[in-house]
């Protein structure tokens, strides 16, 4: 007879906990409102100032000058996450994080409906703050409804996944229709109302969260975190201090020969680095200090993965929209819904993936987290291929099949599947439990550095072109992953079992 080990309010639904759904619909008009809005920025941008269309007016920017800004805006979306962590870890626990992170994101949504440019502006940053209080604390609320060892976690998170890119699919089908019938603000204020409706779903389940995302201070001194401290700590060791130092050498040259943007960035990047060399040698054994090792290993396959996958909402967007045969049966596609296909593709495919990968690892065939980032990235570069002969068939023809296009969201979505849902799910499983909060943040950070690699790879498409482009992404990112692969048995003993023995809890 099976040993109950849910929490008395953690009631079950098809095999998983009530709270899992309440978080799933919470995130689901969160990404709605994210994804919408990552749809239309570089469109609106791009749009000449003088209205080209029933859309309206733009803001008459070059494709190079939207990809920057498009970067900068998607990579501190999710850097924001960190401190984000922080505050939950700290101050207001993963729970109140959540709720002000939502009631920001309203605000900022509602922001972006005016047409002047500072609302522009404003609104964009009021999102950025939004999504980094409530994008890591809503996803290591999920990993706080399962007990170690329970096998239900992966599967938990993929349904969870489903939330993200149910959202994604019904914004990228929804948007584009508004924007065309009233314009780009209607658009932005689509992702307003939806996010409401976020807001209030996550109010009225909080009965199935009452014991996940509390921020509980520990009397126990060991287990209290003290991010000044660490940081005081940082000063007693010469070769830390050496460390940090050529990293804050290097923030200083990118500040004077880059722009004062980069020169932040990097700064920022070295508090981190600062901060995650002590939380290391903080840690107070081996096997902890090895799995987190571990995780910022793995946090190198997330940047390469997104820098990659995310030319979606800006080269390959731009492409579709310039490049691409979108007439079907005599009707032109809007460009912003085939932004839906991978969201599309995630609702179809998540859990049979998921299922796949739990019946190899029954029959105990390899199938540990890393190799399934690895793999991920391998799958996601093949997709690539398809880029490569959209861009052929343009040089020759003038223009290129969707297709491709169709094709190369497919590769893309089975990769994101085997990567970006496990990813979570890894950290949950490796992470100290008193820096869960900022771990996770600091995976939504890589992806933000992911974020704008991509816009910075899809900004040379200017000067090398999308042959070119494409092609490199695709060689880079086989290299990378089979590169982790060849290296997995030693990174899998650096986790010391972490993910053994794992099993259907009830």
């Amino acid at each position: 007879m099976a040993v109950s080990t849910l929490k008395p309010h953690q009631k079950e639904l098809w095999g998983q906990p009530i709270g899992l759904y309440i978080l799933f619909l919470t995130e689901m008009w969160e990404r709605f409102s994210y994804y919408g809005m990552r749809a239309l920025l570089v469109l609106y941008m791009t749009t000449s100032a003088l209205g080209d269309d029933a859309r309206g007016a733009g803001l008459g920017w070059t494709s190079k000058e939207a990809l920057a800004l498009y970067g900068w805006y998607t990579m501190l979306v999710y850097v924001m996450s960190i401190p984000g962590g922080m505050i939950a870890d700290k101050l207001i626990g993963q729970k109140k994080a959540v709720l002000f992170g939502a009631v920001i994101l309203c605000i900022g949504h509602g922001v972006l409906v005016l047409t002047d440019i500072w609302a522009f502006y404003t609104g964009l940053g009021l999102v950025i703050l939004g999504v980094g209080l409530l994008k890591p604390n809503i996803s290591t609320m999920v990993g706080g409804l399962y007990q170690a060892g329970d096998i239900r976690r992966d599967k938990g998170f993929s349904i969870f996944y489903i939330g993200i890119n149910l959202g994604s699919l019904l914004a990228t089908l929804m948007v584009g229709g508004v924007v065309a019938k009233w314009g780009w603000h209607a658009g932005f204020g689509l992702a307003g109302v939806v996010m409401v409706l976020g807001l209030i779903n996550y109010i009225a389940g909080q009965k199935y969260l009452k014991e996940v995302g509390n921020l509980e201070p520990s009397t126990n001194d060991e287990n209290e975190v003290s991010y000044g401290k660490l940081y005081s700590d940082l000063f007693k060791s010469p070769k830390q201090l050496l460390i940090v130092g050529i990293l804050l050498l290097a923030s200083i040259y990118g500040w004077f020969t880059l722009d004062w943007g980069y020169g932040l960035l990097f700064m920022f990047l070295t508090a981190i680095a600062a901060l995650l060399i002590m939380i290391y040698k903080e840690l107070d054994t081996q096997v902890y200090k090895d799995r987190f090792l571990v995780l910022l290993l793995s946090f190198i396959m997330v940047i390469i993965f997104w820098g990659a996958f995310e030319q979606a909402g800006g080269l390959m967007n731009l492409y579709t929209d310039t490049k691409t045969d979108r007439v079907l049966f005599g009707w032109t596609i809007p460009t912003v819904m085939f932004q839906s296909l991978n969201a599309g593709f995630i609702i179809i495919f998540a859990t049979v993936v998921a299922g796949i990968w739990a019946k190899r690892k029954l029959k105990g065939k390899e199938a540990s987290s890393l190799f399934k980032m690895a793999l991920g990235i391998i799958i996601m570069g093949f997709g690539f291929v398809f880029m490569v002969f959209a861009a052929m068939e343009f040089e020759k023809s003038g223009t290129s099949s969707m297709i491709w296009l169709v094709l190369a969201y497919l590769f893309h979505t089975i990769g994101e599947l085997c990567l970006s849902p496990v990813a979570l799910s890894f950290i949950t499983k490796l992470a100290p439990v008193k820096y869960a909060s900022l771990m996770m943040g600091v995976y939504f950070a890589a992806s933000g550095l992911g974020n704008k690699v991509a816009g910075i790879v899809g900004e040379s498409a200017s000067d090398f072109g999308e042959y070119a482009v494409f092609s490199g992404i695709l060689i880079f990112t086989v290299i990378i992953g089979t590169l982790f692969i060849i290296l997995l048995k030693p990174l899998k003993r650096l986790t010391h079992g972490a993910e053994d023995n794992e099993r259907v809890m009830h």
